[in-house]
C-alpha cells in the first residue's frame, strides 16, 4: 500500500495535520518546493524539449479526481470496468488514499505556481479507467484493453498482485503492446506484495519501475527481481488528492506506484518529442540512456539504471525492430556514453547570445589589433636580443665574455692553472641542504576513500535467498 502521511504545506509536512490558513511560506514549504523530482531528474530543462504535447497516458487505477485544481482540462473522460467503479473514470472511488488522482497528477498535473504540482508532461492527457474498490483480476484484463482502443498509447499501471500470472491480464498486455502501446507498472512495495516484482510488472515486455530515495539509492521497501527494468523517484513524493482523502488537496507519500507514475510521464515526454518512433524505439531509448546504478549491467535492484531525463530526449540511439524487453529480440544493453543529437549531451557549461552584430565587429577587431601588437612587441624583443650578442655566432669569442657558454668543452678539458695562480676559495657558509623524501610515516591515504556498492549480485535463476513476507495469501492487487 501507498504509505502516505498529509502534507502540511506553507511551513513543513507533519503526519496526520492540515494548515488550513498556512503563514508565508518558504521555498521548501511550498508544493513545488515539495517536489525534489523533479530537480533531481531536472524536468525544468526537459520541458524546453517536450512537455507531452499529443501524448495520451491511461491510468488505470480506481478513477480520477478530475475537478482537482491542478488537473483540470488535463483529464478526459474514460471507462469503468467494475460494478462499484467511476463509470467515466472521473471521480476517485479511493476516499482514504486518493490513488488515481495521484499518479494523473504525479504525470500530468499542469503547474501554475509554487502550491501547484507540476506532472513530468503537464501538456500530455489523462485518459481515466476506473477499478473496482477490490480492483478484481477479471476488471484488470477489459481495462488494458479498453485504453488500447481508445488512443492511449501509454498505460500506467501502478498495483499488482503477487502469485501465479493471469492468462487473461498477460494477454490483454499482449494485445496492447501490437497496438504500439507502452505498459508501465510498478515492480510492488516488500511490506504488501513480498520481495519478488509482482504481475503486471513482471509480464514480458513491460516496463517494470523500482523506486529511489532523495540520495539516489534504492528505496529500501522496492521489491527486487530479475524484471526490473529501470529506477526513479518513489520516495517522499508529494501529488495532488481528492477532498476526501486530503482537504488541503495534496497528500506525501512513498512507493513505486509513483515510481511508475514518473516514468510513465518521461514516456509520454519521449513519444511527444519522437512522434514517429514506435513503442519498441521509445522503450529501447529509456533503457539505453539510463545511468547504470548498483552492480554492473542489468542487476535485479535498478534494472537497467536510474532514468535520464535529459539523456532519453537527446541522445543517439540506434534503432531496434522490437521490443528490447522481449525474448528474442536483440540486445539493449545501456550504451557506454551516450552521445546527443547535436553530438553534445548537455551543452556547454558557458553559453551566451548576441544581440548586438555591430558590437561584436568592433570587439573582434579589437581582439585581432591585440594580437598583431603582440606579435610585433615579439618581434622586437628577439631582435634587441640578437644586437646584444657579438658578432661571429651564437657565442662569445675566447676570452670575452657573454651570456651563453660554449657548446662543449675544449680537448683536456679541465687545465690546470697556471704557476702561481691562487687556489679557488671555497664560498662561504654551509651548503644548501637538501629537503630528503619524506619518511616511511608520511599519511597516504585519500581523503576521498573509496565505498564499494553494498549489493551483492545474486545469480538468476536462482531461488530468492529473502524469506517469504507474510501468507501465502496477500490481498489482490493492492496498490504499489
Amino acid at each position: 500500500m501507498w504509505r502516505r502521511s498529509v502534507a502540511a504545506l506553507a511551513v513543513g509536512v507533519l503526519s496526520g495535520s492540515v494548515f488550513v490558513a498556512p503563514a508565508p511560506a518558504t521555498a521548501a514549504g511550498t508544493v513545488r518546493g515539495l517536489q525534489w523530482h523533479l530537480d533531481a531528474l531536472k524536468i525544468p530543462q526537459a520541458h524546453k524539449l517536450s512537455r507531452g504535447r499529443g501524448v495520451t497516458v491511461a491510468v488505470i487505477d480506481g478513477g480520477v479526481h478530475a475537478a482537482h485544481q491542478d488537473l483540470r482540462g488535463q483529464v478526459l473522460p474514460g471507462f469503468g470496468t467494475g460494478p462499484d467503479a467511476s463509470r467515466d473514470g472521473r471521480t476517485d472511488m479511493d476516499r482514504e488514499s486518493a490513488h488515481g488522482t495521484g499518479m494523473a497528477g504525479i504525470i500530468a498535473a499542469r503547474g501554475g505556481g509554487d502550491m501547484r504540482s507540476l506532472g513530468i508532461a503537464p501538456e500530455a492527457k489523462i485518459l481515466p479507467i476506473s477499478l473496482g474498490p477490490k480492483q478484481d483480476d477479471d476488471e484488470v484484463a477489459p481495462a488494458i484493453r479498453w485504453a488500447a482502443d481508445h488512443g492511449a498509447t501509454v498505460i500506467n499501471m501502478s498495483f499488482g498482485r503477487s502469485g501465479p500470472e493471469l492468462p487473461a491480464i498477460a494477454e490483454a498486455v499482449r494485445y496492447a503492446q501490437s497496438r504500439d502501446v507502452v505498459v508501465v507498472a510498478s515492480v510492488g512495495n516488500i511490506s504488501t506484495t513480498g520481495r519478488d516484482v509482482i504481475s503486471p510488472a513482471r509480464l514480458p515486455g513491460v516496463v517494470a519501475v523500482g523506486a529511489t530515495d532523495k540520495l539516489g539509492a534504492l528505496w529500501a521497501e522496492s521489491a527486487t527481481g530479475p524484471e526490473v527494468v529501470v529506477a526513479a523517484p518513489g520516495a517522499r513524493l508529494i501529488s495532488p488528492a481528492s477532498p476526501t482523502a486530503s482537504p488541503n488537496g495534496y497528500l506525501v507519500g512513498d512507493g513505486t506506484s509513483p515510481a511508475a507514475a514518473v516514468v510513465s510521464g518521461v514516456v509520454a515526454l519521449i513519444r511527444a518529442r519522437y512522434p514517429d518512433a514506435d513503442a519498441a524505439n521509445v522503450v529501447n531509448r529509456l533503457i539505453r540512456t539510463a545511468r547504470d546504478e548498483g552492480a554492473s549491467g542489468r542487476d535485479p535492484e535498478f534494472g537497467f539504471g536510474s532514468v535520464d531525463v535529459l539523456a532519453a530526449l537527446t541522445a543517439r540511439v540506434d534503432p531496434v525492430e522490437a521490443n528490447p524487453l522481449l525474448s528474442g529480440a536483440r540486445s539493449a544493453a545501456p550504451s557506454a556514453v551516450p552521445k546527443a543529437d547535436d553530438e553534445r549531451d548537455d551543452g556547454p557549461a558557458v553559453a551566451f547570445e548576441v544581440k548586438n552584430e555591430a558590437g561584436l565587429i568592433v570587439v573582434g577587431g579589437l581582439c585581432l589589433v591585440a594580437v598583431l601588437v603582440g606579435v610585433v612587441l615579439l618581434v622586437v624583443a628577439l631582435r634587441r636580443s640578437r644586437r646584444r650578442r657579438a658578432p661571429g655566432g651564437p657565442f662569445p669569442p675566447p676570452g670575452a665574455h657573454g651570456p651563453y657558454p660554449p657548446a662543449g668543452p675544449p680537448p683536456g678539458y679541465p687545465a690546470p692553472p697556471p704557476p702561481g695562480w691562487p687556489a679557488p676559495t671555497p664560498p662561504a657558509g654551509p651548503p644548501h641542504a637538501v629537503p630528503s623524501p619524506p619518511g616511511p610515516g608520511a599519511p597516504t591515504a585519500h581523503p576521498y576513500p573509496y565505498q564499494p556498492h553494498p549489493y551483492q549480485p545474486r545469480p538468476l535463476g536462482q531461488p530468492s535467498p529473502h524469506p517469504p513476507a507474510g501468507p501465502a495469501g496477500p490481498p489482490a492487487n493492492p496498490p504499489a
